[in-house]
């Protein structure tokens, strides 16, 4: 199954739910900010984050994105910004 690479980008208001958001995608990042993870999913793995952050969020309160980025695209990094370059992955 084909993976793609996805920007999520959240705001949470509440500290608990922030930090609950964060520990979700620690082991789904392969790159980016605290609250701006790059992630690398199949759409199995996608629809599985879309429901369980409906669980996690407050969604009157909550703002979440999911962006999927195209991989053709040349990205360019600022001060000590980094890059996902691997050209595959693999969940052990």
């Amino acid at each position: 199954m084909s993976r793609t690479l996805y920007l999520i980008a959240y705001d949470v208001r509440c500290p608990k739910r922030l930090a609950k958001v964060g520990r979700y995608f620690h082991s789904y990042r392969v790159a980016g900010q605290k609250s701006v993870p790059e992630i690398w999913v199949t759409p199995a793995e996608l629809q599985r984050i879309q429901h369980d952050l409906q669980h996690l969020l407050n969604t009157q309160v909550d703002h979440l994105q999911v962006i999927a980025l195209d991989p053709r695209q040349q990205r360019h990094c600022l001060g000590q910004g980094h890059t996902f370059t691997t050209p595959f992955f693999s969940v052990v």
